[in-house]
């Protein structure tokens, strides 16, 4: 169980430095929080932990595919995704930022519409397809059982789900919006050193 346990914490680690690095689904969730509310931004959130299950259900197919047909082809991959995670912390470290500008609520859409949004921006996100495919291809095993695999994904479901909402809840209130725009690039620079370490220890 402990080498489940290291997995997990690695794996959890990636995912948590990911989602606090503002991209599409931040993106669309403060947008939808800024113009129509943190309810349309909490199902815009369930949109997304919804879509992150496409990519995982893919992803735990496509490796167990991979590992039978080639291994060598699967410890490249695992190479790339390593390089992937020092990537997105280089691309933390150099962001300009993005500035959330507040203003009044626009006129409401249907809490459907909104849960499709999250949805769609999550699965037609290439990056998201990538991120995946990197971090379950670099830090579990293959060894591990697939419903300790499936129980990562289902994980990695819900923490998206619940950081967006919270984020929802969080960034409603202007001086939080404030706050954020005020402290986000050092905050940025730091989430993307620490990812790059994360990446070079992958690799080693």
């Amino acid at each position: 169980m402990q080498i489940y346990l290291n997995e997990f914490l690695l794996l959890s680690s990636a995912l948590f430095l990911a989602l606090l690095s503002p991209g599409p689904d931040f993106a669309i969730t403060v947008k939808q929080t800024v113009n129509y509310g943190k309810k349309h931004a909490i199902f815009t959130s369930l949109g997304i932990g919804l879509g992150i299950g496409v990519h995982i259900v893919y992803t735990l197919f496509g490796i167990g595919l991979l590992i039978s047909q080639s291994p060598i082809l699967f410890n490249t991959i695992k190479i790339i995704g390593a390089l992937y995670l020092i990537y997105l912390g280089y691309q933390n470290i150099v962001s300009k930022g993005m500035f959330l500008n507040p203003h009044h609520k626009n006129k409401t859409i249907s809490l459907k519409k909104s849960f499709t949004m999250g949805f769609f921006c999550n699965v037609l996100n290439p990056k998201a397809t990538i991120f995946f495919i990197s971090i379950f291809t670099a830090i579990v095993s293959i060894d591990t059982p697939i419903y300790i695999q499936a129980l990562y994904g289902l994980f990695c479901m819900l923490a998206n789900f619940l950081w967006y909402s919270l984020l929802a809840i969080i960034l409603e209130k202007r001086k939080n919006l404030e706050l954020f725009n005020k402290n986000q690039l050092l905050f940025e620079k730091l989430i993307g050193i620490i990812l790059v370490i994360l990446g070079i220890y992958i690799i080693f």
